[in-house]
């Protein structure tokens, strides 16, 4: 493979394990060239990556709908594209800020010394990228990445392969090969870069897949951030009005049809609103999707594996006492289009699949509580989720709850629409993940925060060097020395 060598076609480049190698030494060694990009390099980095992103939006949205099988063009544009503008607007705004170096104390024996932190880039970046916003979680952690002022190599998911062709090319116009690279394949081409030499790697899947990249890293010592996913509950007040829940849940549940790691997967409700909350979620899921089956505005679930997962929950659950219901309009026939209606499951239980597994689809299993304490307990006897969501104007019981739980993310009244929001970190706590991006952490997780101490000229320590019989010494042990 000649790595200089640009792709001029809409066909993607076939990878094999020495290229991904090759790839690697030839960033390693174009970093080493210039270690330390200026913010006004880092600026024009993003803004090509913006123009490019401008230029192939319609291959994108596209390409991303053949690889669903049907995926609304208005959903990636919106929530995958129109992110990353935001995103790249908001670093562009702040590097000059955040590369400045941050002065620190030293300390009195130690002066007239003086020390500060400078933010290095760390070198060569990894990227794995998953298959349910393929666009969003390749950008996004690539914008923090230039920003930062490294050089990065991106793994897209197998199961978007239409897309991973289409952003070969596109970044293979923006940028050189030593500078971003973009790997296409499955198999052992996916085993063989979690086992690559990176500075860092950014995972972004299943905590199980998350497992393998991590001890793959760790024959290098490669630290990671892994994004993670997990079930993120929903905890609706007894005075919240049902119907705002409603139409929340129903927004954020089913963009994406639910294939969103941060999707609402299970919800408490007061005792004995059930009927209330299925009575207005009907109402709001008839007014998105008036009809499913031809509708381009209701994604299909990614794969047949994936729609066979989903299939086998409802069969599980109700094979174990759930009541199955299947919101609609009118009955379509849906088969062959992976299509999957929005579904409540009522009367769950712990024992069933759906309660023990993350849903990723369009599936919601309701649950009635009567103390709020209780379920406290019962989430916090659960991995700790990538985000909670607790529905209630007032905020000092929004605040007894956050203080008594550990989530990624915390949501009042809303959800899945913080991982929007420039300014806040994103990222997971325990099984959940580990490691953030977005927002300043961003810039700072990709960076190596290097300690300096300078010394001037006068060499103060030899003041305090042995004999230790000086009246210094006396001081040192009447002042500092209690």
């Amino acid at each position: 493979m000649n790595s200089q060598t640009k792709t001029t076609s809409m066909t993607a480049q076939r990878f094999d394990l020495q290229d991904l190698t090759d790839i690697l030494t030839l960033q390693k060694t174009a970093y080493l060239r210039h270690p330390l990009s200026s913010a006004h390099e880092r600026i024009e980095r993003l803004s090509r990556l913006k123009r490019i992103l401008i230029k192939y939006q319609d291959q994108f949205a596209e390409a991303i709908n053949k690889d669903y099988g049907n995926r609304s063009i208005s959903e990636t544009k919106i929530g995958e594209l129109l992110t990353c503008l935001e995103q790249i607007k908001y670093y562009s705004k702040h590097i000059h800020q955040w590369m400045k170096p941050s002065k620190r104390r030293i300390a009195l024996i130690h002066q007239p010394a003086k020390g500060w932190v400078e933010y290095q880039p760390l070198g060569v970046v990894g990227i794995i990228a998953p298959w349910n916003y393929p666009l969003l979680l390749s950008i996004g952690p690539l914008i923090c990445a230039l920003a930062a002022g490294n050089h990065a190599m991106i793994k897209v998911s197998s199961s978007s392969s239409h897309f991973g062709r289409v952003l070969e090319v596109a970044l293979s116009e923006a940028f050189p090969q030593d500078l971003v690279a973009v790997v296409n394949g499955g198999g052992a081409i996916s085993d063989a870069f979690c086992h690559l030499a990176f500075d860092k790697m950014i995972f972004t899947g299943s905590t199980a897949v998350g497992k393998t990249v991590m001890k793959a890293a760790a024959d290098n010592l490669v630290p990671v951030i892994l994004e993670l996913g997990g079930k993120s509950p929903v905890l609706v007040h007894s005075s919240m009005p049902i119907q705002d829940v409603a139409e929340r849940i129903a927004a954020g549940k089913l963009w994406n049809a639910g294939q969103t790691c941060v999707a609402p997967d299970y919800m408490f409700l007061p005792k004995g609103k059930t009927a209330e909350f299925i009575q207005h979620f009907t109402a709001y899921v008839n007014k998105m999707y008036p009809a499913f089956k031809d509708n381009q505005d209701y994604t299909a679930i990614i794969n047949d594996k994936q729609y066979s997962r989903l299939q086998k929950y409802l069969s599980d659950a109700q094979d174990k006492g759930a009541d199955i219901i299947e919101i609609y309009k009118e009955k379509e026939d849906l088969s062959g289009t992976r299509k999957i209606v929005p579904t409540l499951l009522t009367k769950v239980s712990e024992d069933m699949q759906i309660m023990q597994e993350e849903i990723f689809g369009p599936l919601l299993p309701i649950l009635e509580y009567d103390q709020i304490d209780d379920v406290i307990d019962f989430i916090n006897s659960r991995p700790r989720p990538l985000a909670l969501y607790y529905f209630d104007f007032n905020r000092a019981r929004a605040n007894y709850v956050a203080q008594r739980t550990h989530s990624g993310h915390f949501g009042q009244n809303t959800v899945i629409t913080h991982v929007a929001q420039d300014d806040l970190p994103f990222g997971g706590v325990g099984a959940s993940g580990m490691g953030k991006y977005h927002g300043p952490e961003g810039f700072f997780s990709l960076s190596h925060e290097r300690s300096v101490m300078s010394n001037p000229k006068l060499y103060s320590l030899k003041f305090i060097l042995p004999p230790f019989n000086k009246p210094i010494h006396k001081l040192i042990s009447k002042l500092l020395l209690r």
